[in-house]
């Protein structure tokens, strides 16, 4: 695919492939990771519905974990986890210890 000048850009976005966001690997712009607390998890899974960058992996209808290879690090699983569960906590990265 040619590169366009600004000029020759339609106007909106540009898709030239659809459903290539699994090909890169955006977890590297994360300040904040997700951290699942499982004891507080009841797999309501609006986390997984709500999750922008399909960062959430769910097995057997239950969340496990987070795809940290995608996770923006956005915050909006922990937002959607029901307040009387709070079971995903945001945690600066460099907190972290891995």
């Amino acid at each position: 695919m040619a590169l366009l000048s600004v000029k020759e850009l339609p106007i909106g976005g540009i898709i030239p492939e659809a459903g290539n966001s699994a090909n890169y690997n955006t977890g590297s712009w994360r300040t904040y990771r997700p951290i699942l607390i499982l004891e507080r998890c009841v797999h309501c899974l609006q986390c997984w519905i709500f999750c922008p960058d399909s960062s959430v992996v769910v097995k057997a209808g239950e969340v496990v974990g987070f795809d940290l290879e995608h996770c923006k690090g956005c915050g909006i699983c922990a937002y959607e986890c029901p307040d009387k569960f709070h079971a995903i906590e945001m945690v600066l990265e460099k907190q972290v210890k891995v």
